[in-house]
């Protein structure tokens, strides 16, 4: 064994959707440094709080909380001092991997990430990534990072790996330990301590993959398998729709063959599926080729809400309804039901589209931060448990399929649209749907 499991000292570095649950689990086997930047997150951790809502409550209270970084016994200190994580031996980061307004892939966090660890970088020290990137990332642009800071040589005084995060936010059933794991380390040892380190948490197993490269480029396909597939019935949905057909039924039926790919339409957002494809199509394009399929999945994927804002507007148009200064709800804001996640939710497509119509759109989401929305998007929303007055509206766009909007008074009318983006209603109660 690389390390012996009872010297290992663990620092994550990023506590947000996929770090606080990684490092709940690794708290109950070792000690563990849980970092963070948002000093209000630290001190949320520290009341007790989760506001990803991915760590329940009773479970985050359930572990160990040291109340200093001493690294004597199992249990997690969350932290915002990067000091906090000198003791450390093996570094696990989770930090997120955007794409910018050109949906240019962007390492900054990555990079600063792996800066700020090489300052209390040591000899026999391992790098464990989890965050996504395409193939290359880790060896050729964050260790390089890692020797300059730290004057350490790679693979003769400390040592790299990854394993590439698979949470799917706000499910409750596929949590981090019950998600088989993907690892890899840089040379053959250190890819075994990555394994067998997982293994000692991940009850699902691993997958011990041959290279680093090959574990990077596995995450970065996952999501881009579902983007192309998800493009595909987005397409039969504008088509259908153009034929009179209810694309519901047409994939009901065609499910009933047994390899049949059961997808279906909708917004293709949040921090995977809708910006892995992008890193992928990068390093394609840095050797020389370009992806077709990937970026024309890409593409259609993100028309979804500007044609939804469209086929709306057509419907109020059929009703001789107002479309200037007409008053739109937007149902649910998130990027997937039943979870606060907002971002690279795709519902701001909708919204946008809408406004360029000078129409006055509200939007109401039980589930979202208001105050997070209006930093990430500069745009107010209402939330809570009081719906908005259906009755006001000349359109309704149902666009997040959370829970509690099935029971909604929703009927459609002479005066008002109604438009099920999810099909979580029934059809006779709506006007038009994906």
């Amino acid at each position: 064994m690389f390390i012996p499991f009872n010297q290992v000292k663990i620092g994550i570095i990023g506590l947000g959707y996929v770090g606080l649950p990684l490092a709940v689990e690794f708290a109950k086997k070792f000690p563990v440094i849980g970092f963070d930047i948002d000093q209000k997150r630290i001190a949320d951790l520290k009341s007790g709080k989760d506001y990803t809502l991915e760590v329940e409550d009773e479970l985050l209270h359930s572990v160990n909380i040291l109340s200093s970084p001493n690294l004597d016994s199992k249990g997690l200190y969350s932290t915002a001092d990067s000091n906090d994580l000198a003791d450390c031996n093996v570094y696990i980061i989770t930090v997120p991997t955007p794409t910018d307004k050109h949906n240019r892939p962007v390492l900054t966090p990555m990079l600063k990430a792996s800066a700020n660890i090489g300052k209390y970088l040591k000899k026999g020290d391992v790098v464990i990534y989890e965050s996504t990137v395409y193939p290359g990332v880790t060896e050729e642009e964050c260790v390089p990072v890692l020797e300059e800071i730290s004057g350490l040589k790679y693979n003769e005084d400390f040592f790299a790996g990854y394993s590439p995060e698979r949470i799917n936010p706000g499910d409750k059933e596929h949590t981090v330990a019950k998600i088989l794991k993907v690892t890899s380390g840089s040379t053959p040892e250190v890819a075994e301590f990555v394994d067998q380190l997982y293994r000692q948490v991940i009850t699902a197993g691993t997958h011990k993959a041959s290279s680093i490269k090959v574990a990077e480029a596995a995450k970065v396909i996952e999501n881009s398998q579902r983007d192309i597939n998800i493009a595909f019935v987005n397409e039969l949905s504008k088509i259908f729709n153009l034929l009179g057909i209810d694309t519901s039924e047409v994939l009901e039926a065609a499910g009933t063959k047994w390899n049949f790919l059961k997808f279906k339409p909708g917004l293709v957002g949040g921090h995977c599926i809708g910006v892995d494809p992008f890193y992928l199509a990068q390093k394609a394009q840095e050797v020389g080729y370009h992806p077709e399929i990937i970026l024309a999945g890409r593409r259609l994927n993100d028309s979804m809400g500007k044609h939804v804002a469209t086929e709306v507007i057509k419907l109020m148009m059929r009703k001789d309804l107002k479309v200037i200064d007409s008053k739109v709800l937007i149902l649910g804001f998130t990027f997937k039901e039943d979870c606060p996640d907002v971002r690279n939710t795709r519902v701001i497509d909708i919204y946008n589209e809408l406004k360029s119509f000078d129409m006055e759109v509200d939007i109401y989401d039980p589930w979202a931060n208001p105050l997070e929305v209006k930093h990430e998007y500069n745009i107010d929303i209402s939330s809570g448990d009081q719906v908005p007055n259906l009755e006001k509206y000349s359109a309704v766009i149902l666009a997040v399929a959370h829970n509690a909007f099935k029971s909604l008074p929703i009927q459609k009318s002479d005066n008002q649209v109604v438009f099920d983006v999810k099909c979580i209603l029934d059809k006779s109660k709506v006007d038009a749907r994906l």
